[in-house]
């Protein structure tokens, strides 16, 4: 893990759930979606937790946010209950975070 990541607990665990992800049996477009979807999650967060105010933070923790839930939108097509449930404290995360003002 990048060292500047390493403390940053909802990066580790987009990163499992991305992992996850891509384990996923699903037609190629949903699949391809999800793969793209869940690595903005991961991205987003890097990205956002290097801004230099909490603004700007909270907007890219937002934006991460939108990426799970367009994920979750999927899984559920593809009726994957069960990961879903594994990574429903993600979504709990990402929404702390982007309503905390990147805090």
């Amino acid at each position: 893990m990048i060292p500047a990541l390493q403390n940053f607990r909802t990066y580790g665990i987009a990163m499992d759930f991305y992992r996850e992800c891509k384990a996923v049996k699903l037609p190629a477009p949903l699949r391809d979606q999800l793969t793209r979807a869940s690595q903005g999650i991961v991205l987003t967060l890097a990205e956002g937790s290097a801004k230099p105010t909490a603004k700007d933070r909270a907007r890219y923790y937002a934006m991460a946010l939108g990426s799970f839930r367009e994920c979750q939108s999927i899984l559920s097509l593809a009726e994957q209950a069960t990961l879903l449930q594994s990574f429903d404290h993600l979504g709990g995360c990402l929404y702390r975070l982007s309503r905390s003002g990147g805090k």
